[in-house]
């Protein structure tokens, strides 16, 4: 093994490489990954990984792939088995070996997979992937004889979650991993933490029986709100398929949104953080960042995605960052990347200190109207194309809108934004509005600018 290999060009994505097992995706594209990521540590000046996958069916299998690529490299690999992602992120610190590598779909269906990647503390994103590409192409891989060692960092992980909730009293909370590869941790957890947990969909199984594993669809979270309803919960927590997403309901069952919880912990950092840099992606509601300004906060909006929010945080010095999927980063007394796991018993500590339930939380955040995370599906890689086509025809009739992912666009009513995504053959779309009749005509705008690239708009999803 070893020779020159081509990937499918469809799954080098900008912040993770992700594609259809057995389609795009295959045991040999594993192999080059480990070689090709496994070389990127050794040039620099790496001599340790660490080894991680999710409960996907074939996670196992190419784990065994990029394992063997690891060792062809030279590398001592610290191998974690199975797990949430944000436990992999806390090995590559905990065991100190600096790089590391996931094999997670996320998110995604059950038939996809994939791998994010850290390389010397930084995340591996965009052109760096593409350069994986390129190394793997010429196969110009670091050529040597590793080692393999099973770490199990699960207890040491728990613990540490475990130790920044200090509970003042008894908390009624329902939990749904969504049976994604938190499942074990949070039972660990669970019995770490006071509290009557009522856990759903919590044995790992890539099939997802329960139900799709991304909690930013608001009917994902319906077998939580049941449960919330059930065992009069004060609220329910959930996971996506790697644990590094979070997902909220109060005590009624109403949806907090990444970005209303991220006004909760805007507000709760700054605190003890006076005047420092909060971000949020440009998918997040207009009064997040407002509310961060109002709490003497410096907000700044930039690009979706893992990778391009932590590199931020990283060049500015921000404590929080959040994205509208549900990706909370705290490098306030944590290290700076995404855990759903560490967000949710934030939150719990929030509410103990402030002796309040989140539904009270809620009811006093500002009000605003707004559409959720709206999805369309379009051929196969004509979403970025679609953008660039909506791009020109803002420009030419002079309309306000940043430019910084996708195009947000506002007008005397509110915004609406129109991006492509980076992991699936989608566009994404959010409009806001301060009353229905703003709301209604900003849709209508983003209706027109959909329909005039040829794609098909659901009524249901964007309210004609």
């Amino acid at each position: 093994m070893g020779d020159a290999h081509s990937f499918d060009p469809t799954i080098l994505r900008e912040y993770d490489i992700r594609g259809i097992v057995g389609d795009t995706l295959v045991r040999d594209d594993a192999y080059a990954v480990g070689r090709g990521f496994g070389t990127c540590v050794v040039k620099a000046g790496g001599e340790r990984v660490a080894l991680g996958y999710d409960g996907r069916l074939t996670s196992p299998d190419l784990a065994e792939g990029v394992l063997q690529g690891f060792l062809d490299c030279g590398l001592h690999v610290k191998r974690i088995n199975m797990g949430p992602t944000p436990m992999l992120s806390f090995a590559i610190r905990h065991l100190e070996t600096d790089s590391g590598l996931m094999v997670t779909g996320s998110h995604n269906p059950a038939d996809y997979n994939g791998f994010k990647m850290t390389l010397a503390g930084k995340p591996f994103f965009g052109d760096s992937i593409q350069r994986l590409g390129d190394i793997a192409a010429v196969a110009d891989f670091a050529r040597g004889e590793g080692t393999l060692e099973d770490v199990d960092v699960c207890e040491d992980y728990v613990s540490m979650l475990a130790q920044e909730y200090q509970p003042l009293r008894t908390r009624n909370i329902a939990w749904d991993p969504g049976n994604g590869a938190g499942g074990e941790v949070l039972d660990m957890l669970c019995s770490r933490i006071r509290g009557h947990h009522h856990v759903i969909n919590g044995t790992v199984d890539g099939r997802f029986p329960g139900h799709h594993p991304d909690p930013t669809v608001a009917a994902n979270l319906a077998d939580l709100q049941a449960c919330v309803a059930e065992h009069n919960c004060e609220l329910g927590i959930a996971f996506d398929g790697d644990a590094d997403r979070i997902g909220v309901i109060d005590g009624r069952g109403r949806i907090l949104w990444a970005d209303q919880l991220m006004m909760l912990f805007a507000e709760d950092v700054l605190r003890d953080d006076p005047g420092a840099t909060i971000i949020a992606d440009v998918k997040s509601s207009q009064v997040l960042f407002d509310e961060i300004a109002r709490h003497g906060g410096v907000p700044v909006m930039w690009k979706t995605g893992h990778s391009l929010i932590k590199s931020k945080m990283t060049e500015t010095g921000a404590p929080l960052a959040g994205e509208m999927s549900g990706h909370i980063f705290f490098a306030d007394r944590y290290f700076g990347f995404d855990d759903g796991f560490y967000a949710a018993v934030r939150l719990l500590s929030l509410l103990e200190r402030r002796d309040v339930t989140l539904a009270d939380l809620l009811d006093d955040l500002p009000e605003v109207c707004n559409t959720p995370e709206l999805r369309f599906e379009c051929a196969q890689g004509r979403n970025f194309a679609i953008v660039t086509e909506v791009e020109a025809r803002l420009i030419k009739a002079g309309a306000v809108f940043s430019g910084i992912d996708g195009v947000r666009v506002s007008t005397v009513d509110g915004w609406w934004l129109l991006r492509a995504s980076n992991t699936q053959d989608l566009l994404v779309a959010r409009c806001e509005a301060q009353h229905t009749g703003g709301l209604a005509r900003l849709q209508q705008d983003l209706s027109n600018q959909l329909a005039a690239s040829g794609v098909e708009v659901p009524s249901d999803l964007i309210g004609n």
